[in-house]
C-alpha cells in the first residue's frame, strides 16, 4: 500500500464533480477580436493547428508575430488612446489572416 501524500487534493466521498454539458451544434463559434483574451485564444488556436499539422510553421509564425504586436498595442493604448485606430487596423488584419487560415484548414479537411 502506498502512503498518502497530504498535499494531494481529494474529493470527499459521496460528492460528485458537477460538470455541465453544453449542447452545441458541433461548430466552433468564431468570436470577434475585441480584447486581449480573444487575441490570446487566436495564438492557442494557431499553436494547436501547428501541432496537428493543419497549418505551416510559417503561417503560425505570422500569426504569432501579429498577436505579439497587438498585445503590445493593447498596452500602449492603455496609456495613449490616440493609438486606438492603429490597434483596430491590426485587429482587422489578424481577423483576415485567421479567416484565411480557417478557410484553408476547412479546404484541407474536405480533401
Amino acid at each position: 500500500m502506498t502512503k498518502r501524500d497530504e498535499r494531494q487534493l481529494s474529493l470527499p466521498l459521496g460528492e460528485r464533480p458537477r460538470l455541465k454539458v453544453i449542447q452545441g451544434l458541433g461548430q466552433k463559434k468564431v468570436e470577434p477580436l475585441e480584447d486581449r483574451d480573444a487575441v490570446a485564444r487566436v495564438l492557442i488556436e494557431a499553436g494547436a493547428d501547428l501541432l496537428l499539422r493543419r497549418i505551416s510553421a510559417e503561417r503560425a509564425e505570422a500569426i504569432e508575430g501579429q498577436v505579439n504586436e497587438i498585445l503590445r498595442l493593447f498596452d500602449l493604448v492603455d496609456h495613449n488612446q490616440l493609438l486606438m485606430p492603429v490597434l483596430k487596423r491590426k485587429l482587422d488584419e489578424l481577423e483576415a489572416l485567421m479567416r484565411d487560415t480557417r478557410d484553408l484548414r476547412a479546404q484541407r479537411r474536405r480533401r
